[in-house]
């Protein structure tokens, strides 16, 4: 070998090891930035990706609530069981099984995705229809709620009588 040919040799040798080294560190901040964006994840947003797919929640005072999940919105998710429908608060959800890997970031979602939970509870408030309202504390009352405040709403449940369940308290509505 001629002493250009060993010159050549030890620069290439230099240059793949240069390359070798980037590539590492290249990898390195790669996973930092993947991590450091991963933070801005919320279950919300992965929720969001699972639509029409078979979740499994469980949430506080309730326990397992499963079935399709048919609607995400701020701060609530719409789960269509075999018997009934689940209004789910999202704060009151303590795991996720099924969920999609990925996840939709809010600023993605449609305007009506963006509407809060008491736009949840108003359509079913409208509709009349009688539901079973689970509290975090495991509370349950059955009655038909009537109006929907800022953050509470009120129910006539038993004989005629009104109750105010803050949504602070709330874990799911449940339809029969």
């Amino acid at each position: 070998m001629s002493w250009e040919e060993e010159v050549f040799a030890l620069l290439d040798d230099l240059e793949q090891q240069a390359e070798a080294l980037y590539a590492a560190e290249r990898d390195a901040d790669l996973a930092d930035r993947s991590r450091a964006a991963y933070r801005e994840v919320t279950l919300a947003s992965r929720l969001m990706a699972s639509v029409g797919g078979d979740v499994r929640l469980d949430v506080t005072g309730v326990g397992a609530v499963a079935g399709v999940l048919e609607r995400v919105g701020d701060g609530w998710c719409l789960v269509s069981g075999p018997a009934q429908d689940w209004v789910v608060h999202l704060p009151a959800v303590t795991s996720v099984a099924g969920a999609a890997e990925r996840s939709v970031p809010e600023i993605a979602w449609s305007p009506v995705a963006r509407l809060g939970l008491g736009s949840a509870l108003r359509r079913i408030a409208d509709a009349g229809e009688r539901c079973s309202l689970h509290l975090v504390d495991g509370t349950t009352y059955d009655g038909l709620p009537r109006r929907i405040g800022a953050d509470f709403l009120e129910a006539t449940v038993g004989e005629g009588r009104t109750v105010l369940v803050a949504f602070s308290a709330l874990a799911a509505v449940q339809s029969r």
